[in-house]
């Protein structure tokens, strides 16, 4: 009989780990962005979601949630949450995603 149920693996989560591991930080809105830019396109619910899942199996790591000021279309402050990989993450080396972090941090300074 067959699991019912999502799988443990996914390679979304193993993409969004990636990012983490070469980004160092980074909040959800940010690694959605890079995500996309990355590999084949995905919803940004479907990043949140997989940044959840990592916390609840320790393959990421929730740093902090900030509120930041700023100028938005709801109003002047955002809460970011920070993620970092977690005690259980398996990290690949992948030059594609090493290059489009450097290329983001370069711009993001």
């Amino acid at each position: 009989m067959a699991k019912r149920g999502r799988p443990f693996k996914s390679n979304i989560r193993k993409n969004i780990i990636t990012i983490l591991y070469y980004l160092g930080e980074g909040y959800g809105y940010e690694v959605s962005k890079l995500y996309n830019k990355i590999f084949p396109k995905v919803t940004m619910r479907s990043v949140y979601y997989h940044l959840k899942r990592g916390v609840e199996l320790k393959e990421i790591k929730m740093e902090e949630i900030k509120q930041e000021q700023g100028q938005y279309s709801w109003g002047s402050t955002v809460e970011k949450t920070y993620y970092s990989i977690g005690e259980k993450a398996e990290a690949k080396p992948d030059d594609r995603v090493m290059h489009a972090v450097e290329e983001f941090k370069v711009k993001r300074k």
